[in-house]
């Protein structure tokens, strides 16, 4: 394996951990990866219909709507009829949910900055931040 293949799998196991060891900070609840999406989506791009929430996740209309009502019955979202089309519900999260996912980054994002003062030095908080410069550039267009 290259130096190349090496470090790339190398990479992605520590990202999976560090995913993991954010995802421990908060009470996600039950919610499952596609319904998390949703909410991600949601609060990203605002209010959306079924159908574009289906078409966007790739999903069928009829497993969205499902992901759809246990957010709905969960409170994390709500629907209001479609200005421009009443037959249409526009989904949008509720207000208790947008705390809920502020409370969440702040705890995820307090137990990361915990961990970098508490476990690297100076020098090493640099070099971190020389890696993060990095990486970005691989995910940049």
């Amino acid at each position: 394996m290259t130096t190349a293949a090496l470090l790339a799998q190398d990479l992605r196991a520590l990202l999976s951990k560090l995913k993991r060891r954010l995802r421990d900070q908060t009470q996600g609840g039950d919610l499952t990866p596609s319904q998390i999406s949703v909410l991600l989506r949601l609060e990203r791009e605002g209010p959306a219909t079924t159908s574009h929430l289906a078409r966007a996740e790739g999903m069928r209309p009829q497993s969205m709507a499902a992901v759809i009502a246990a957010l709905e019955s969960a409170g994390r979202i709500t629907g209001t009829p479609d200005p421009a089309d009443g037959r249409q519900t526009l989904l949008s999260l509720t207000s208790a949910c947008r705390k809920w996912m502020e409370k969440g980054r702040t705890a995820r994002q307090d137990w990361l900055t915990r961990a970098l003062q508490s476990k690297l030095s100076p020098h090493e908080l640099n070099q971190v931040a020389s890696a993060v410069a990095l990486l970005e550039r691989l995910v940049d267009d």
